[in-house]
Formats: structure tokens, sequence, C-alpha cells
């Protein structure tokens, strides 16, 4: 095995462009963490924070990526012997230490999900990160079956994730979009009903459900949250995962004016994505659902290794719906 590797390094903060593919030194497993292949990988928004620089405690350079599935290709632990399939996601992937935009990772054994599929490499790299959150989300948000469930920003990659799990529980979903011209495509997935986010939410929201949503997913964050709470039935519950708006706070945000009584606030980080039987078990799940047809994951795009600046110009764009995928060095599939 070479004693260097490729991968794609960010070498300050910036736009796509500081994303440089180089030759680096390979890493070397040692006590605890493991050698992993990488096959492939899902982009993420917390990427292009990171990127621009908004991930404060990140030091440049800086070899990004919060998630993968690959293969352990040097390991001394005995529980994740060399040729385990496996997948990984947060945990300081990218930020503090060097994630997934590389031929080889050097991850914690702790963090490590051993999965058993058959997938195409891309199939599953869209699925850790995304599917875990939306499925974290939704058993936040107590989602039951024949509930009225509203997913904000949903032709994100977990917004998608969310509408196909709901699908699968029986709730009836409505999906916000800022682009007319998505409504069809979330239709086409599977949404219920489609509601324009023109700024008045809760009156959308009420020509479908006039009592309003008993659940929210809210994925956009920051002053919209303000909206989501608005459209929410009584007694219903809400749940912010996603920062999409780009903020972190709400101005003024006052819980008893806000939050209208009866109404359960909460959110759910998938910094809890992270290791051990738990996750990886429930990815298992998830593979094994999609693999028979039961889940439908959407991928928007899949890049090459080489054009992953590229693919961060395209989510940036915020033209995507469902997963942006990259391949690992020399994978073609």
């Amino acid at each position: 095995m070479s004693s260097t590797m490729r991968a794609v390094q960010a070498h300050a903060p910036g736009g796509p462009e500081v994303l440089v593919q180089r030759e680096l030194p390979r890493p070397a497993p040692r006590p605890g963490w493991v050698l992993v292949r990488v096959m492939a990988f899902g982009l993420n928004r917390s990427e292009l924070f990171t990127r621009r620089g908004w991930s404060p405690t990140v030091a440049f350079p800086r070899v990004l990526g919060i998630e993968c599935v690959g293969v352990v290709a040097e390991s001394y632990e005995p529980d994740l012997p060399e040729g385990t399939t496996v997948a990984a996601a947060m945990g300081g992937m990218g930020r503090v230490f060097d994630g997934s935009y590389a031929e080889y990772a050097l991850l914690p054994a702790a963090q490590l999900m051993p999965v058993t599929t058959e997938l195409p490499w891309a199939v599953a790299a869209a699925l850790p990160e995304s599917y875990l959150t939306a499925q974290g989300s939704l058993e936040a948000l107590e989602a039951r079956p024949g509930q009225r469930l509203l997913i904000r920003a949903a032709t994100s990659s977990v917004g998608m994730a969310a509408l196909d799990l709901a699908r699968r529980i029986g709730a009836e979903t409505a999906c916000t979009t800022r682009d007319p011209d998505r409504a069809e495509s979330l239709r086409r997935h599977g949404a219920d009903h489609v509601v324009l986010d023109d700024g008045e939410l809760a009156a959308g929201v009420a020509k479908i459900w006039p009592d309003g949503a008993d659940r929210v997913l809210d994925l956009v964050g920051g002053p919209a949250l303000r909206e989501s709470l608005r459209a929410t039935a009584a007694h219903g519950r809400v749940c912010n995962t996603g920062i999409l708006s780009d903020s972190w706070t709400i101005p003024d945000f006052e819980p008893l004016e806000d939050i209208p009584s009866g109404v359960c606030l909460t959110t759910y980080s998938s910094s809890s994505i992270n290791s051990g039987d738990g996750s990886a078990s429930a990815l298992q799940a998830v593979l094994d659902q999609v693999a028979d047809g039961t889940l439908r994951p959407v991928i928007d795009r899949i890049f090459p290794f080489s054009r992953l600046a590229d693919a961060h110009s395209h989510m940036e764009s915020n033209h995507a719906i469902g997963k942006v995928v990259c391949l690992g060095y020399g994978i073609d599939q």
C-alpha cells in the first residue's frame, strides 16, 4: 500500500475554489483508530459552512467531509477487521480531524457503523447523515400514523429523507418550498400537499389543515422558526433540526409570546449520530429497506472525486433536490 493518498483539502476559508486535490501522507492506524478506504460520501450543508470559515473551531488546512461509506483497510480492532463495510458520520469528522474528502480516512473505531449491503456505493452514501437525522427528528416529534406532518425545506436531503420515512409511517404530509417549480417533484416523491413558503406559512397551512399541523419538522431554523410555531395545532410539536437559513439565533425570541400555549418545541442535532449498536442497527434497517424498495432515497446528482469543488458549487446554488453524492477517489459506481 502506498504511503501517500489523494485528498481534496480546503487550504483556507473561502469559496469552492479553495478545495484543491493534493497528495497527502496516508494516515496509519493506531489503537482506537481505523483506516477506512472511502468509497463514497454524501455532501452536507455544514461542510459549506466549514469551508466558508463559519466553524470557528476548525483549523485550516483541513480535509472536510462529515460522513462516508467505505471498507476497513487497516485495523487493530478485532471487531472491525480488514474488509468490513462501514459507514461513519459526525463525531468530529472534517472538523476536529480530517474527514471523508480523501482516498483514505482515519476514523475513531467507536464511530464506525459496520453494515452489510449490496447497494451501489453512491446509494449507500446518500443514507447515513440524511436518514439517521430524519429518523431522529421524527422520533423527537413522536410522529405517528395519521398525523398531519409539515416538513419545511423539504427539498433538502434531510427533508426528502423525512418525507420518505413519513410515507412509511403513514403520516399525512405537507411539504414547503420557496420555488413553485418544485411542487410537482415533491408530489411525485410522496408529498400529500405542497405549501409555498412565501412568508405567510400559517395561512398556507390553514388552507389544508384549518387547525394547523400536528407535527412540524423545521429544517430552516433561525427567525423562520416563529412561522413554524404559528402553523402548529394546539398540543402539537415542533422539532428544529436544520439551520438552512444560515442564521443560528432568533433575535428577540420570547418563549411566552412566540411558543403557542400547549405547543412543544424541541430540537434534534445530527451530532447525536455517532456510534454504537443503535446507530449501526438503525442504518442497517434503512439500507435493507432501500434494498427491498420500501424506502426510496432521492439522489440529486453523483459527482466524481475530481469534481468535488463543482459539487460544492452545485449544492451552494440551492438547485439540488435530495442528496448530492461524491464518489471516492478511483471509484466509478
